[in-house]
């Protein structure tokens, strides 16, 4: 009889811990709530990271087999998104859209953001079908899922800062005689076509920062290095989909003409705000390493008010500790400020980065004052107080 009522207690014990592992943000397998009312309320078809990765195919804008479109804020977008992506936020439809006029209306598009929480992806969605589109569908898991098993296409300014920064390592994909014609100063040499031959001049660390190039948006050889890094088990892999074409553009220096090109010389920006909140290093971001680690050692200053701009139901099932509620697209920017605690640094945060960006945006472009407002970027996922942070990577 002990060993049945043992054995029952233990199954008890291990469907709670199942259901509780279901249920935990950090490992949403599906839409929330919210989101999931939106796709109904729009009629929208989701589909997976196997058809999405088919769906990417090559890689190159042109190789794609459907048009992806990233709705999350420009930045965002530029700092790593879906290989072949286009760049729609959902706040700035009208300006992006039209990048499609001439893409015919049953062409497969596929949107996507910030995960299973982000909600902008089925707006964008509803607003294409509104405009015609009618092959739309939702890769929802989005940008989150994708860098956890694939490679990122990133904008000039991040393998401009890797370069600048020594920060990464940067491949040159093209045939040798193209790199010693003229590359991006300290890259490798790794065509493609010697990818097996070669693949020892590969970091020795797996978690290397690796930044693959060639000859532009349809060149294909980049995507092929990167996609053989991912195979070997490198995790940090992005494309520089622009290569060098786009680097000599922006009048960079390549290897050919460093000598005649000048070197950018921009005004220092201060360290601290006034209040003295840490300042991140792209414009209206709070440092993220340094308020992630106020907030594990429970150490955020007095003068800080972290104002989480979701949703109030978002908020409700889990938040940073000490955080306030504002629901930031529900209200003009001179009622937002309204809102405000006088006298504090404001910080908004959001799930994936992008809404707490939007924030800040709206702000900024309506004239405001935002020395002392600051965004965090950052993936966050709360149950109840107990949060889950990763900081993300600065643009710059």
């Amino acid at each position: 009889m002990k060993a049945k009522i043992v054995l029952k207690s233990l199954m008890v014990v291990a469907l709670l811990s199942v259901g509780s592992f279901a249920n935990d943000p950090g490992n949403l397998t599906k839409p929330s709530a919210k989101v999931q009312s939106m796709i109904d309320k729009f009629e929208l078809e989701m589909v997976d990271f196997d058809y999405a990765k088919a769906k990417v195919a090559k890689g190159t804008r042109d190789g794609a087999k459907a048009v992806f479109v990233d709705a999350r804020p420009n930045k965002k977008y530029k700092v790593g998104t879906i290989p072949s992506s286009i760049n729609i936020p959902d706040t700035d439809y009208d300006k992006y859209v039209g990048q499609l006029k001439d893409t015919p209306k049953d062409k497969e598009i596929l949107v996507f953001c910030g995960g299973w929480k982000c909600g902008k992806s089925p707006k964008v969605a509803n607003m294409l079908k509104k405009d015609g589109f009618k092959n739309v569908k939702l890769y929802q898991a989005g940008e989150p899922e994708w860098v956890k098993k694939s490679y990122l296409e990133v904008d000039l300014a991040v393998i401009k800062a890797a370069q600048a920064n020594n920060s990464a390592v940067l491949i040159d994909a093209r045939p040798y005689a193209k790199y010693l014609q003229e590359t991006i100063p300290g890259a490798i040499s790794i065509p493609d076509t010697k990818v097996e031959e070669l693949k020892g001049r590969f970091p020795v660390n797996h978690i290397e920062k690796v930044i693959t190039f060639c000859g532009g948006y349809k060149c294909v050889k980049s995507h092929v290095v990167a996609k053989k890094l991912i195979s070997m088990g490198y995790s940090n892999v992005k494309v520089f989909a622009g290569g060098v074409p786009e680097w000599k553009k922006a009048g960079l220096a390549t290897t050919k003409s460093a000598s005649k090109v000048k070197v950018d010389s921009k005004p220092k920006k201060p360290e601290f705000s006034k209040n003295g909140a840490k300042i991140g290093v792209d414009e209206g971001s709070i440092d993220g390493e340094w308020l992630y680690a106020l907030i594990k050692e429970d150490k955020v200053p007095s003068y800080i008010q972290i104002v989480d701009v979701t949703s109030a139901d978002e908020f409700k099932a889990g938040h940073l500790k000490g955080a306030i509620n504002i629901t930031a697209e529900n209200f003009s920017a001179k009622e937002l400020v309204a809102k405000f605690p006088k006298d504090k640094t404001i910080v908004f945060n959001c799930t994936a980065g992008g809404r707490s960006m939007d924030a800040w945006t709206k702000l900024n472009e309506a004239g405001v004052d935002v020395s002392e407002i600051f965004y965090f970027d950052a993936n966050i996922d709360c149950k109840g107080n107990d949060c889950k942070i990763e900081v993300n990577e600065p643009l710059e």
